[in-house]
Order: C-alpha cells, then sequence, then structure tokens
C-alpha cells in the first residue's frame, strides 16, 4: 500500500512505533483534492463499513445477581480487554446494556472489563479526548497551539456499564477511583506517552454525576449542545455535564508545555 510505503520511507510513526497509515492515506487524498498529486488508479474498492457498521453479536453473561458492598465482593480485576479474545464480551455487554449502545472507538483507547470472583461486573472505555471543550480549556489555560500539541495527553470516559444484576453501594465511585491510577500506566505501556487528565460528560436526564463527584471529578460546567464540529450556533443536541480529573497536581505546567 502506497501510504505504508511512505510512512516507512519517512518515519512517520506514532509514539509507540505504529505507522501513521491512515493520516497518510488523508494527506494523499486531500493533495489529490487540491490538484497537487495523482494518486495511481483505484485497483479494489473497498466496502465503506462505516456506513453499515456490524452490530456486536449477542453474547450470554453471566448474570447471577451481584449484591452488598465493596468489601463483600474481594479483590476487583481489571482487564485492559483490547486486541485481546475478551473484547467481543466487552463490545457486546455495552451493545446489550448500555443506553447508548456500543461505538467503535477511533485513535487510541482502551477498553476494561471489572470482575469479582470471576464474574464480570462492569465495563468501561477509554478514548482520544474531544478536540474543544470551552469549560476544560478555561480550567486548564491552556492556549490553542498548546492544546493542539497536547490533546493526546488527555483521555476521554466514553462508556461506563454497571451491569444491571449489580446493586453494591459506592461501587462506581470506587472503580473509578481504581481507574484513575489504572489508565494512566496502561496507556504509557500500549501508546509510549502519558495521560494527565481525564473526562467524561454526564446526561443530567439520565444522572446526577453523583460517583464522579465522590471520586473527586470536578464539575466543569455544560456544554453548548451544538455537538461535534457543528456547522450552526444553535443547539442540536441536549446539552451534557462535564466532568474532568487531573491525575497530578502539575497538570496545568505539563498540558501547557510547548
Amino acid at each position: 500500500m502506497l501510504s505504508r510505503r511512505l510512512c516507512e520511507a519517512w518515519q512517520w510513526k506514532q509514539p509507540n512505533g505504529t505507522l501513521c497509515d491512515a493520516l497518510c492515506r488523508g494527506l494523499l487524498l486531500h493533495l489529490e483534492r487540491g490538484g497537487a498529486i495523482e494518486l495511481p488508479a483505484i485497483r479494489k474498492q473497498m466496502p465503506n463499513r462505516s456506513l453499515e457498521p456490524k452490530r456486536p453479536e449477542p453474547v450470554v453473561p453471566d448474570n447471577r445477581p451481584v449484591c452488598g458492598f465493596v468489601k463483600d465482593l474481594g479483590a476487583l480485576q481489571f482487564q485492559q480487554v483490547r486486541r485481546t479474545p475478551q473484547e467481543p464480551l466487552f463490545n457486546s455487554l455495552l451493545e446489550q446494556y448500555h443506553y447508548l449502545r456500543y461505538q467503535q472507538p477511533v485513535g487510541e483507547h482502551l477498553k476494561y472489563l471489572v470482575s469479582a470472583k470471576g464474574q464480570v461486573i462492569a465495563c468501561l472505555a477509554w478514548c482520544s479526548a474531544p478536540r474543544h471543550l470551552a469549560g476544560r480549556d478555561r480550567f486548564i489555560g491552556w492556549s490553542a497551539e498548546t492544546r493542539k500539541r497536547n490533546l493526546h495527553l488527555l483521555a476521554y470516559n466514553t462508556r461506563f456499564l454497571i451491569l444491571p444484576w449489580v446493586e453494591v453501594s459506592h461501587l462506581a465511585s470506587h472503580i473509578l477511583g481504581r481507574m484513575a491510577k489504572i489508565v494512566p500506566c496502561d496507556w504509557q505501556r500500549l501508546y509510549a506517552h502519558p495521560v494527565y487528565w481525564l473526562e467524561t460528560f454526564i446526561d443530567p436526564a439520565r444522572f446526577k454525576g453523583t460517583c464522579y463527584r465522590a471520586a473527586n471529578w470536578l464539575h466543569l460546567g455544560s456544554t453548548t449542545g451544538r455537538g461535534h464540529n457543528a456547522r450552526t450556533s444553535k443547539r442540536t443536541q441536549p446539552a451534557k455535564e462535564l466532568f474532568g480529573l487531573p491525575l497530578t497536581p502539575l497538570f496545568r505546567e505539563l498540558l501547557s508545555q510547548l
């Protein structure tokens, strides 16, 4: 593939050594549309799977009732399941039991199953942070230039599911507290760079964000409801509540470095 050959020739790689193949393809298409280059004819038209994404296959989970208190569960197991045999189970649980269903993350991301005594009780997904959030950007205090340069040092909690047969007091905030230590380590290991900040959205029509507040996340205000890359100043979707968690007291200094 031409884009891979160019990445290899230019040594264009992500911090973890993976070729920037998708970025290179986008660059080549942009140059061709602008008349700067002429690409070879397409040999084989590949189907656009994003137009009709295949939904995860249903999996019958272990749905024995889990009740009581966190101390009754014993030691919780946190398993990062992206690119493992457990990933289909993760995808299926979100598809079946999360109100937003499963959505395949784009870019850097991690997927976690949380288990107690061998039984899965929760799922969490983390991915690259949204490009611009006014409340977050004001709180961090970085410039547009430093935001563009350092956005990859943030991680976004895109899904958090406690399975419906699990009723354990303070479980959600306990899991979030553990995640604040686990995610940075796994992100560094997989993507070869740190993260200094975690963030998420809460739909106030459904949730109050109690577990995030209990886990010391900060409420940073509401979104505008305009959506990603909206071309209008009018609200196009429900506004969400924004929460963020600094992972180090030096987060502002680290995220504002050029």
